[in-house]
């Protein structure tokens, strides 16, 4: 009888088993994807009608700024799917309103998107033919991210990860005033970001995570309502607190948000995109995928190869005369910079540029200040070909190297042999140079929470860098530099007007980025940096012009070369002048303080 009993006690277990492993597969095959691509595709149909409306309104309407704000809230709401599917589109859509060059023809394509409408609609400094042509280009685009939404299948992959890039969207580019540089409607747009999340979440998954994690649910949905309570209380652009809103709401919404994805068990994890996606926040020290930004022949380098990069990083016998390693102009104790306005070349004259720092250097997708290297593998070998510097054959391996046994078992070790070039050195350094990463700072550790050391005016300085300021327009948040997110696909390079001495009575001569077409549109252009521990490497700009952030701060809130007087028909900056009082200034210069990153590493 207990023999009896056991078994059908076990067999009632395996029947519940079963029928909860059946309940799961039902719960998981029946959620409502369709649902959330309908919701897509209906807002940029929206969107849409809106431009429509825009149109039929006329640049002076009464109705006009109403039209084209309900077109971006409708966009706002598609736009997680529709970008994700069409980076290229759903950037120029709602991208900066600067004239783009054409490399394939050589022709120069007038601004165009939400954000040049946006100038035209509030500024009415446009005329009524090219407001026109706007509308129609922008129709265009929205029509074109409509069919790509119709015609692939929203899934969990797409889904997360479109989800992903659109909160990143809103600590990044929403608060900081990149996305409505004239209207400021950036705030009040990141109600609708999180509204519609929301909403998609209910449509899809919510049900699924509810069966496995109510507590998780209830959380992320308090979580979102906390943060559109927050907003409400002051939608202001000038004085948001962007701080708090992102330490103490955003961030936690982004960590449910990972929690749920590993929740619902739909995840196929990747190494493809930019982030790491089970980082609980945008700020944690491994928030970013380095072998995204990193050439595919010189990803996932052993500690032997690092090591060996370690080792070269300071040799001076690389260079053809014995005298120039990288540590030259690259020293450890400041900041991976010198401190020099222009380091000395292999004859002690001087280079043409001031030395930027390693740290985070590898997080980009343009190299050297005037963009000439697509990778980090060829900024480092044109140093060795630059007869200024290394002044040596990328594809002769250095004498002075083979001849030192010491490197002997270390190459062996690191690539199972010694090449007949210096392919592998490249690689090495290259490798190296990519670890001098950190997200440590006291910024870091505030941000995350992990500390609560931020004195009021490093958070005023964080508010206005994001806000009032305009910095973080172009030295994205949470990098700093000018690489775009979400997809990092670009690293932006600005027209800013530097001068040629600190006295700002006239322009510097270097041309910058002009060099690669010699088109005028290009002339000054210089690729936007990391300001990640910026206090360590003074001086500042391209020519090394400022010594002090003070001089620095005080250039951009006079309206950068413009201000100044220079001649400048394409500066990029989105101001004339910033207007920031004194204390303002010298918030922004504190909160700059805080990015000083240690990065350990000790020779």
């Amino acid at each position: 009888m207990f023999r009896y009993l056991k078994s059908l006690f076990f067999l009632i277990i395996c029947i519940s088993i079963t029928g909860c492993q059946q309940d799961k597969k039902e719960t998981i095959s029946v959620i409502n994807w369709s649902a959330a691509q309908n919701y897509y595709s209906q807002n940029i149909d929206l969107a849409l009608s809106y431009i429509d409306s825009l149109e039929t309104e006329g640049m002076h309407g009464k109705k006009a700024k109403t039209y084209f704000t309900l077109s971006r809230v409708a966009f706002k709401k598609a736009e997680p799917y529709a970008s994700y599917l069409n980076p290229e589109v759903g950037h120029r859509a709602n991208g900066p309103a600067l004239p783009i060059y054409k490399e394939d023809t050589g022709k120069i394509i007038k601004p165009v998107g939400y954000q040049k409408i946006e100038e035209s609609v509030y500024d009415n400094e446009t005329s009524e033919a090219d407001f026109k042509q706007e509308l129609y280009v922008q129709k265009g685009m929205l029509s074109n991210l409509k069919k790509a939404i119709e015609k692939r299948e929203l899934n969990p992959q797409r889904f997360f990860i479109a989800t992903h890039q659109q909160l990143l969207r809103i600590v990044s580019l929403a608060i900081s005033g990149f996305d409505t540089p004239v209207s400021h409607l950036g705030i009040e747009e990141t109600i609708i970001s999180l509204e519609s999340l929301q909403t998609v979440y209910k449509s899809t998954i919510q049900n699924s995570i509810k069966l496995k994690d109510k507590k998780l649910d209830t959380n992320f949905n308090i979580n979102i309502e906390k943060a559109i309570a927050f907003i409400n209380k002051n939608r202001d652009f000038d004085t948001f607190d962007r701080f708090t809103f992102t330490r103490d709401y955003m961030n936690p919404i982004t960590r449910n948000w990972v929690d749920i994805r590993k929740s619902s068990a739909l995840w196929d994890p990747i190494d493809t995109t930019p982030f790491n996606f089970d980082a609980p926040t945008f700020f944690e020290d491994d928030s970013f995928n380095l072998n995204y930004f990193t050439a595919a022949i010189n990803q996932n380098p052993t500690e032997k190869q690092i090591a060996l990069g370690k080792k070269l990083f300071t040799d001076p016998k690389l260079s053809g005369n014995g005298k120039m390693a990288c540590i030259t102009c690259h020293l450890p104790s400041k900041g991976y910079a010198d401190n020099m306005a222009l380091n000395l070349d292999n004859q002690g004259g001087n280079l043409q540029r001031n030395t930027p720092t390693l740290i985070n250097t590898a997080f980009q997708q343009s190299f050297f200040l005037d963009g000439r290297s697509n990778t980090l593998l060829d900024q480092i070998s044109s140093v060795f070909t630059n007869n200024k510097e290394f002044n040596t054959d990328v594809h002769t391996f250095s004498t002075a190297i083979l001849t030192d046994s010491t490197y002997t078992p270390l190459f062996k070790s690191a690539f199972g042999k010694i090449a007949s070039n210096n392919s592998d050195v490249i690689k090495a350094i290259s490798s190296y140079i990519s670890t001098l990463n950190g997200f440590n700072s006291k910024f870091d550790k505030n941000i995350r929470g992990e500390e609560d050391s931020f004195s009021e005016e490093e958070k005023l300085g964080y508010n206005l860098f994001m806000g009032k300021a305009l910095c973080a327009t172009c030295h994205f948040m949470p990098l700093t530099n000018g690489t775009v997110p979400p997809f990092y696909t670009e690293t932006e390079k600005e027209v800013i007007g530097v001068p040629e001495t600190a006295e700002n009575k006239a322009l510097d001569d270097d041309l910058g980025f002009y060099w690669s077409f010699k088109e005028p549109l290009h002339k000054g252009m210089f690729k936007t940096p990391s300001i990640r521990s910026i206090a360590l490497t003074a001086p500042y700009m391209h020519n090394g012009v400022y010594e002090t952030l003070e001089e620095v701060v005080a250039f951009y809130n006079l309206g950068g070369g413009g201000g100044l007087g220079f001649d400048l028909e394409h500066q990029t900056l989105p101001f004339d002048e910033l207007n920031l009082t004194t204390e303002e200034q010298n918030a922004l210069v504190a909160f700059m303080k805080t990015l000083t990153e240690t990065v350990n590493d000790v020779y």
